[in-house]
Formats: structure tokens, C-alpha cells, sequence
């Protein structure tokens, strides 16, 4: 049980025995906070940013385990939602915290997961558990309660559905198209795969007029604005065949179009290239990229599953797609993936990270400001 969390406290909200079990059987034991439930059990880095986390839509379908081991200690805020939902299944915490004491706060952090119906479990060796999916891989699994038999449990994280060949992005797209910021300077179009508030502030902050588009949109609804933007989202990006088709109709009429995280995945497949499932993920807010262009690196705030496969390449080595000549651009320094592509014969280009952090560093914000430049220098 939490050294943090009083059982009193626990009880309150419904606290009792739990665990969590992994698809390999493997089980941490802990105090379960609401009702069972299944999904991919994934690990996030990051010491802050616990709200905005679980209000990713790049969450969706998965339980994030804190590696961090307070969680919660400075309450929550509408000030600190990503979106207008809790898109993660659950939680896993070492020692969770209720605490509203922080000035912004407007409620504690359990009380708003159970007024939310969003499980949690702490008292977890979190620890045990990280070191054990980065070994195994991110995998399914799921949160119970103590009586529940083990078999059980495996039975229902076995009925599970993988993350590979998941489209996710329909459940957490737009139902219909809506302006932020009208007026602005220039007009983008965002594919919505599953875009965080963090990211329309950043455009709305520098007058641009954002329109935001169901990821179903056809590429002839999204053509005549100065640009597309590619967002973020859940899933696999293999499993977005007809938002890849919709990107190439746009890069082949000339459309600027420019992503990150998910949209990077989709553009980078839309030109010829692969992605894939990494091990476990790169989830957290202290990842180092290295521009291959400058030298710099920058400490990043990332969120995904997959990842953009390449032939093997040097720096300054060019790749070739199916818009002619494409520049590796930025990599990971943790596992060499690529992080980055500039198409050297269409105006398109996209970065894997979260340059808007939201939580996470503010290293790259300044890139926003250059996606606005090329979409502003592609319309004179």
C-alpha cells in the first residue's frame, strides 16, 4: 500500500487488494481504485504532467504506468487537459497522492480519476514493472481485484486486442469540422487524428486560423487552405491506409503539408517508407534528438509506439521517396530512430517528438514557428 495515501483515504474512495497482471502471466501486486479493466500497459518518464498525460488521445486504449514515483502531488486543473476526456484505460503509481494544496489546483488526483470512472492501482513496485516490460516489451494486461483468479484475469488481457493493425484515430477524431483562432493570417487545415489542446494554442498564439477535419476527410474537402497539418494520435499507423491515401493526393497536388508524432508515421508512409512497433515505446519528457543538419540537440517530449523504418543511412545521406529526394533530418539519441524527414521536392516535412511539450521541455517550440513559415513562403 502507498506510504502516501492513508488507507482511510483508499477507503474513500473505494481502495481494496488488487493487482495488475501482465499477458505473461507476470503479476505486481498493489491497491486497486475503482473497477477492473484491460488494455496495453505502457510506461511514460515524464516527473510532471500527470493530468496532461492521461488527456493525450495518444493514450487511448492503454494503462500508463509512472515511473516517477509521486503521482498526483499537485492536484489537477482544467488549465491542464489536453483534450476533453481521460483517453487512458488506467494507471499504475508507485505512491499515488490526493493532494489539491498547489494553487492551480481545483481537485485532488484520485478523486477525479474515480469521478471519472478511471481505474488506478499504487502501492506498485513500478520499478520492478518498468525494468520488466523494457526486458519483455510493452505488452497487454490488465488491473484486478485480489479475489479475481489469476486464470481469469489472463483470459480477459488474452481477449485484449492488439495494438498492431489498431486504428485507433477514428475514436478519438473530430466528428465535424470547427475553426480556433478565425481570422488569422494564414488558414491550416489539421487532419485530426487525435490533436492536443497544447498544439491549437501554439498556432492560435502566432494567428493562425485553425480548421480541424475528421481523419476520414477526403482530400478534396481539405485542399485550398495554405496548408496541412498532421497531428498526433493512437494506434498503428499501418492500420491508416486511407488517411496515407489522403496525404499522397494532397503531396501530389502540391498541398504544403507538415506533421508530427502520428502524423509523421503517415507522412513518412505516404512518401514509400515503412513503420513499425518499437519494444516498448518512447513515453516521457527527456528525449534527446540531434538536428543532423546543425549538431543541436534537443530534449524532447515524445508519445508513441511505433516508429518510421529506413534503409540504413549516414548523416547527410539523402533517402529516396516517392516524391523524389527526402532528408533525414533528426534521430534519436536513446535508439537511433528516425525523428525526422524533409521532402526535398514537395513542401512536406515531419518531426516524431512534440515540439508544444505539453508537459515536457520547451526546446523545440520554435518549430511551430517554422512550419508556419514554409506553409506562409509555400503560399506567396
Amino acid at each position: 500500500m502507498s506510504d502516501v495515501v492513508r488507507r482511510s483515504e483508499l477507503e474513500r474512495i473505494g481502495g481494496r487488494n488488487g493487482f495488475v497482471i501482465l499477458e505473461d502471466g507476470t503479476v505486481f501486486e498493489g491497491e486497486l481504485l475503482g473497477g477492473e479493466v484491460t488494455g496495453e500497459v505502457v510506461f511514460t518518464t515524464g516527473m510532471s504532467g500527470y493530468q496532461e498525460s492521461v488527456t493525450d488521445p495518444s493514450f487511448n486504449s492503454q494503462i500508463v504506468t509512472f515511473t516517477y514515483p509521486h503521482v498526483g502531488n499537485y492536484g489537477v486543473s482544467e488549465a491542464a487537459m489536453e483534450s476533453d476526456r481521460i483517453h487512458a484505460r488506467a494507471v499504475i503509481m508507485r505512491a499515488a497522492m490526493n493532494g489539491a494544496d498547489a494553487p492551480s489546483a481545483e481537485g485532488g488526483w484520485l478523486d477525479w480519476l474515480a469521478a471519472h470512472d478511471i481505474p488506478a492501482i499504487t502501492g506498485v513496485d513500478t520499478r520492478a514493472l518498468v525494468r520488466h516490460i523494457r526486458d519483455a516489451g510493452a505488452m497487454k494486461g490488465g488491473l484486478f481485484a485480489a479475489g479475481t483468479p489469476v486464470t481469469e484475469a489472463r483470459e480477459r488481457v488474452a481477449a485484449e486486442p492488439d495494438m498492431v493493425g489498431r486504428d485507433l484515430a477514428r475514436e478519438v477524431t473530430v466528428k465535424e469540422p470547427y475553426v480556433v483562432g478565425e481570422g488569422g493570417r494564414i488558414r491550416l487545415i489539421a487532419l485530426d487524428t487525435g490533436i492536443k489542446r497544447s498544439i491549437i494554442r501554439q498556432f492560435t498564439q502566432r494567428g493562425v486560423q485553425l480548421e480541424l477535419h475528421p481523419c476520414t476527410a477526403p482530400a478534396d474537402e481539405l485542399v485550398g487552405a495554405d496548408g496541412v497539418f498532421l497531428v498526433p494520435g493512437p494506434g498503428d499507423p499501418a492500420a491508416l491506409d486511407y488517411v496515407v491515401d489522403t496525404i499522397r493526393n494532397l503531396i501530389g497536388r502540391g498541398q504544403p503539408v507538415f506533421g508530427i508524432c502520428l502524423g509523421h508515421q503517415l507522412l513518412s508512409r505516404a512518401v514509400g517508407l515503412e513503420t513499425f512497433k518499437l519494444p516498448f515505446g518512447h513515453r516521457g519528457a527527456n528525449h534527446p534528438v540531434k538536428d543532423l543538419r546543425t549538431g543541436r540537440v534537443a530534449i524532447t517530449s515524445q508519445n508513441h509506439g511505433f516508429a518510421v523504418s529506413s534503409p540504413p543511412t549516414r548523416p547527410g545521406q539523402r533517402l529516396q521517396s516517392d516524391f523524389g529526394e527526402a532528408e533525414l533530418t533528426h534521430v534519436s539519441l536513446y535508439d537511433g530512430t528516425i525523428e525526422g524527414i524533409r521532402l526535398l521536392d514537395a513542401p512536406a516535412g515531419c518531426v516524431q517528438y512534440h515540439p508544444e511539450a505539453g508537459p515536457g521541455p520547451h526546446d523545440s517550440v520554435d518549430l511551430f514557428d517554422d512550419f508556419i513559415a514554409r506553409f506562409e513562403h509555400a503560399a506567396a
